[in-house]
């Protein structure tokens, strides 16, 4: 773990394995840290917080900076060591390696950008003065399906804003948060100003991360469930929350649009990260009229995706994150045939070929899918494409809705006054219209009803760690 500036072994000197999920192997072992340990982190972060929140916006931007060159110099060798430890093909680490250090160099330049202002008071003797400071120590949880671009995210807007930090990594990832780390001991940021800390279990971290009242901001990316209850254990000491949770999100395709070029977006998204990402597409609704060549086209781009270890160029579809994942998905599939739905392409999982050790499901496509069927609700995360039909416009933004989830939503559609209609409509965060990477460190991303609160990248994602204060003079 990585403790005030230094390299250090859990209070118990206990550690845990790490696995390689397309393959079984063992790559690695790391300190297995508990509340003790996330204690001492905390500590640490809050006494270098006044000397770092003192410095000045360039010299935290120089940091950064370093660090985003630092990361754009080992871009192969994060790639590779996030293939096998996470399992996504490696052209896939080598973007998210690029989206990562992207944040790094964003919030760099953002440093600089933190404006105050000067609002007219009604007495002729009064001024207000309006400035925005650091919240203090941030505790950050980020999930396995990203392990190094989620923690750009968190970590680069809180050190630019003059925060400091611990992290806890995805108890499966950790060696890539360990790599990020090495690059910010590097880049020169000062001990005790990032810290992280491992663990297999991470409640009792969660825990202390929720009540030590020394954090004052806490931002956690996962499930829905977890989020709720941290956010929960948090207002007992009123943290600041920003919470990246769940999504369901719709990828609706109009009668007017290209049937073949929306299949063709459909697929890319929809098995991006062997569709563990919580921006994929979980429902498509395709009007009845352009229904057969979409299904025709999605089920021909999916029979070219090869599964295996990412480590293969050639391999587009890495294996899931668990045996729980694995059951999941077949819950789901099973249930929508059982009640109806028609399978196109795959519905089991993979063995042979050296798969059989790893958690590997055959993209799979669904036509016929009703609401009532579990994958009709249910987060999926997992590479199952459920296609369900519709004939008209307020039906299908009605459906698209019926959720709790608010995160991310897709629209295809050539008629500029329907893109409009629907991107107002959509009750989601983030709307692509006839785009699938509607993201970018510049851009702000989050959700809205049980998809989380606040926002990450852009201008609005270094405000989440910022306070601000007013100051009333008399003159």
């Amino acid at each position: 773990m990585y403790i005030d500036g230094q390299w250090v072994k859990a209070a118990g000197a206990a550690t845990f394995d790490v696995f390689n999920p397309a393959t079984g192997e063992k790559i690695g072992e790391m300190p297995d840290g508990g509340r003790e340990d996330a204690k001492r982190a905390i500590d640490a972060a809050n006494r270098a917080f006044a000397g770092w929140a003192a410095q000045t916006a360039y010299a935290r931007s120089a940091k950064l900076r370093e660090a985003w060159r630092l990361m754009m110099a080992r871009k192969e060798d994060l790639a590779r060591l996030m293939t096998t430890e996470q399992g996504k093909p490696i052209k896939a680490a080598r973007n998210e390696i690029q989206y990562a250090a992207d944040f790094l160099l964003w919030f760099s330049e953002e440093a600089k950008r933190i404006y105050g202002e000067t609002i007219p008071s009604p007495r002729a003797d009064q001024r207000f003065l309006v400035a925005h400071q650091p919240v203090g120590v941030v505790a950050a949880v980020t999930p396995w399906n990203y392990p190094v671009s989620m923690i750009t995210r968190k970590v680069a807007p809180a050190l630019a804003a003059g925060c400091t930090v611990v992290l806890k990594p995805a108890e499966s990832t950790p060696l890539c948060a360990r790599a990020v780390f090495e690059i910010l001991h590097e880049a020169g940021v000062p001990a005790g100003v990032a810290n992280m800390v491992s663990a297999a279990d991470p409640r009792p971290i969660g825990e202390e991360f929720a009540a030590n009242p020394a954090v004052r901001k806490l931002t956690f990316t996962g499930s829905t469930a977890v989020g709720k209850l941290l956010a929960r254990e948090a207002a007992a000491t009123m943290k600041r929350v920003s919470m990246e949770l769940g999504g369901h999100a719709p990828f609706i395709v109009f009668p007017d649009a290209d049937p073949v070029h929306a299949a063709k977006g459909a697929a890319g998204v929809k098995f991006l990260n062997t569709g563990q990402a919580c921006i994929s597409p979980n429902r498509l609704f395709v009007h009845k009229a352009v229904a057969a060549p979409f299904i025709e086209t999605l089920a021909k781009r999916i029979s070219t995706l090869k599964a295996g270890d990412g480590l293969n160029e050639e391999v587009s579809i890495g294996p899931l994150n668990s045996e729980a994942a694995i059951a999941k998905v077949s819950r789901q599939v099973e249930d929508a045939r059982a009640k109806g739905a028609r399978l196109v392409c795959g519905g089991e999982r993979l063995r042979g070929g050296g798969l059989d050790k790893g958690y590997f499901f055959a993209p799979t496509l669904l036509a016929d899918v009703t609401p009532d069927m579990l994958i009709y609700r249910e987060e999926t995360f997992g590479p199952v494409a459920p296609v369900i039909t519709f004939g008209d416009e307020d039906d299908v933004l009605a459906m698209a809705n019926d959720t709790a989830y608010g995160l991310a939503a897709y629209v295809y559609t050539r008629d500029m006054a329907r893109a409009f209609r629907m991107f107002e409509g959509l009750r989601f965060g983030i709307i692509g219209i006839n785009d699938i990477n509607p993201t970018s460190a510049a851009a702000p991303f989050g959700g809205v009803k049980e998809s989380g609160l606040g926002r990450e990248g852009a201008r609005e994602g270094i405000m989440e760690y910022l306070d601000t204060k007013l100051g009333g003079f008399a003159v």
